[in-house]
């Protein structure tokens, strides 16, 4: 029963594949190959050719369509695409700074700018490129990596009623490919022994109108049959890829995660820690409580039994706080090791965890929503089913790249407008060599047997031959070509400058300048002026899909890239080896004291980020005309030298701006001019103490000069004194003594007497 359902998708992916190649798609390949094949130099059709070659006229051609979608193609893909990720959260800053790293990382792993170039040319010679984001998952030795890729657009078949430019309304996208057995045996080695029973029935289909023979190119239609390693012809199967989108029920679960049994035992001796402090105070407040009842019943406040209700109240107060304590410093501890993780998961993953009791009571909310997810069903053949699987992302992994978009998913190309013109100019010089060449080998007419035929033929252009004709004959007469008309050469010239005008790419773009070579202004004009039909369609087209493409890397990337891991970014500068390397980590894991990874830092699968594509970044841009105006910028001095030799392609450039940056010598004698700056603070410093020094010395001197002064002028003035005080003395020692002798004279008489 089960092989039965296989075939059955088998059948119906090649029924889905049927009813996508209508006429109407089939009618727009063949106009797709038109173009294409006029890109490929081959722009006559095999009637043509024969009509050509018949009336003996020339089947060369003037190819002007590819000079003019090469030079398109330059200015769309000259630089790489830069995607630029916008965090939605703080959280997820650091996250979305490393988003960049990464799609430059995977790009280059890709080789992103030849698929795009190749995505851009598809897109302006068939209509339409396409690109498309897969996982390698056999690259990092089966860790995988994610890739960017490019699909032929005659092997993408699209929903006809999608009205979207980037099929995102597609009800499928079907993918057919015509793959050799042996080569599908290597891509899906599981599969070898199906591969096998499946008979070779490509059935392709040649839309091209270009002759059989003489072929200037080979096209993969061209090819029908393989070959196997052991030399032998291989069969050429169809592989089919279908992808559609289907709703599915998701959950946005919120749960608690609580504590392991060895983070509870710690948690309560952290608790019961803070628990005893907690009852020394209440006991405390208690015995102060106790000691104020009692002082209130000593005093005759209150009776004894009013004290003793009061005290066993306070007494039930104190063990009931000391509880409280206990389990509100419990629940704050357990709160803050208990973690809210927020999970993802399917209905079907929701409803199993429910059923456990333990968990549902941890589920805080669980919120339902549904979203698109892509379905890939694979089957080779006609009823040869492969596998089915689940892509994880919401939008096709496949991109396009329309040129004129024409409201379903089959629009015109860059060429498509060109064929006419080119056509013309092609059927004017065909016409004018054919007439020079009827003007340089004339035409005879002759009466049957007047010549002899074999020897006209041969000899009749032959410069300086002599031809005879028989006598009696009329001489042959020159059959001389009509003059062509001059409106031939106008129409030439006016033709190339019609293609270029249709085009919206001059001459002047592609370096055929006529008149003498503009200044750079005048080359910024040329830019500016002519490329602004490319910079409509980059603008409307182009960027809109390279930052739609950015979001299907975005979102496959973050499911793919779930683990921790390093990416290693080499930047080199411009003109120069490599020499700079960026190392890049995300989903770094982080650690409690316990071991356990409870959180992870830049955390890429889960965090979320808009991605915006930085516009205009993969216009070229014209150099020498940009460092013209950088050099005048330096001039007037609005940059420094820094700026200006930052632009330029010189070698070694860091080595430079560290010799002979401007800054960098100014920085050489700042710090020269610091050292003398110290030099003579210190020396400033040392005469400020010397003269310090010299100014207290000074004054010391001046007050012990004063001192001095003052001593000598004390000391004559004692000198003086004392001379007066003795020469007084000596005067009262003299009249004591008179008086003495007085008295002593005086008692004589008495005594005398």
């Amino acid at each position: 029963m089960a092989r039965m359902t296989n075939k059955k998708r088998a059948e119906t992916n090649k029924q889905l594949w049927d009813k996508a190649n209508s006429s109407h798609r089939q009618r727009w390949q063949v106009l797709s190959q038109k173009g294409y094949d006029f890109y490929l130099n081959e722009q006559l059709t095999k009637e043509e050719t024969d009509s050509l070659n018949e009336a003996g006229m020339p089947t060369f051609t003037i190819n002007r369509v590819t000079p003019i979608i090469e030079i398109m193609k330059y200015f769309v893909t000259a630089n790489n695409p830069r995607w630029k990720a916008v965090g939605a959260t703080g959280d997820d800053v650091d996250a979305a700074q490393v988003h960049s790293d990464i799609a430059d990382y995977c790009w280059y792993y890709s080789n992103g700018k030849s698929i795009y170039s190749q995505v851009v040319l598809d897109s302006l010679t068939k209509g339409i490129g396409y690109f498309m984001v897969d996982v390698d998952r056999d690259a990092d030795r089966g860790m995988g990596e994610v890739q960017f890729k490019k699909i032929d657009p005659y092997d993408v078949y699209v929903d006809p009623a999608s009205r979207d430019f980037l099929f995102r309304d597609a009800n499928f996208i079907s993918v057919r490919k015509n793959v050799s057995k042996t080569q599908l045996m290597n891509l899906f080695p599981e599969f070898a022994n199906k591969m096998r029973k499946v008979s070779g029935n490509s059935g392709s289909t040649n839309y091209s109108q270009r002759p059989s023979t003489d072929l200037q190119s080979i096209q993969p239609e061209d090819i029908t049959m393989g070959i196997t390693i052991e030399g032998e012809d291989d069969d050429i199967i169809p592989y089919y890829e279908t992808y559609s989108k289907k709703k599915h029920a998701y959950r946005n679960v919120f749960i608690k995660v609580l504590p392991s049994p060895a983070e509870m035992e710690q948690i309560k001796e952290n608790v019961e820690q803070q628990v005893e402090q907690a009852e020394r105070e209440i006991s405390v407040s208690l015995k102060e409580k106790m000691l104020s009842i009692q002082q209130s019943l000593e005093s005759g406040e209150i009776i004894e039994e009013r004290a003793q209700l009061e005290m066993e109240r306070a007494q039930q107060m104190s063990e009931q706080a000391v509880e409280e304590s206990r389990m509100q410093l419990m629940s704050q501890a357990q709160d803050a090791a208990t973690i809210i993780d927020q999970q993802i998961m399917t209905e079907e993953s929701y409803q199993v965890l429910v059923k456990s009791e333990e968990m549902e009571s941890q589920i805080i909310e669980a919120i339902k929503f549904y979203e698109n997810r892509v379905h890939l069903t694979c089957t080779v053949g006609d009823d040869v089913f492969l596998y089915e699987r689940v892509i994880p992302i919401s939008e096709y992994p496949i991109v396009p790249i329309p040129y004129m978009y024409t409201g379903t998913p089959y629009p015109m190309s860059a060429v498509t407008p060109l064929i006419g013109k080119q056509q013309e100019i092609n059927k004017a010089h065909q016409i004018m060599l054919h007439n020079a060449n009827l003007a340089s080998n004339l035409r005879w007419m002759y009466e049957e047997g007047s010549v002899p035929e074999e020897e006209w033929e041969q000899y009749s252009s032959s410069p300086g031959a002599l031809l005879k004709y028989r006598q009696g004959f009329s001489p042959p007469t020159p059959i001389q070509p009509a003059p062509i008309n001059n409106a031939f050469f106008t129409i030439t010239q006016e033709g190339k400058g019609d293609a270029e005008y249709i085009a919206g790419v001059p001459s002047a773009m592609m370096g055929f300048a006529q008149e003498q070579a503009e200044t750079y202004r005048g080359l910024l004009a040329n830019d500016e002026f002519g490329t602004r039909r490319l910079k409509a369609w980059m603008g409307s087209i182009v960027e809109p899909a390279l930052e739609h493409l950015g979001r299907c890397f975005q979102m496959l990337a973050q499911h793919h890239y779930s683990v921790e891991k390093v990416f290693r970014i080499v930047q080199p500068e411009a003109g120069q080896q490599p020499d700079e390397e960026k190392d890049v980590r995300i989903n770094i894991p982080i650690y409690n004291d316990y071991g356990k990874a409870i959180s992870v830092y830049k955390d890429y699968a889960s965090a979320r980020f808009d991605i915006r594509v930085i516009a205009g970044a993969t216009m070229p841009i014209n150099r020498w005309a940009l460092l013209e105006e950088y050099f005048r910028w330096f001039q007037s001095g609005l940059i420094d030298d820094i700026a200006m030799i930052g632009e330029t392609d010189i070698r070694n450039k860091k080595q430079i701006i560290e010799r002979k940056s401007m800054y960098s010598q100014l920085q050489g004698q700042v710090s020269s001019m610091e050292e003398a700056i110290k030099d003579k603070d210190g020396t400033i410093e040392t005469l400020q103490r010397q003269l310090v020094q010299a100014g207290i010395k000074m004054k010391v001197n001046e007050a012990g000069g004063e001192v001095r002064k003052d001593v000598l002028e004390t000391e004559a003035q004692q000198k003086l004194l004392r001379g007066l005080l003795k020469g007084e003395f000596e005067n009262a020692k003299k009249d004591l003594r008179r008086e003495m002798q007085t008295i002593t004279d005086s008692a004589k008489n008495v005594k005398e007497k």
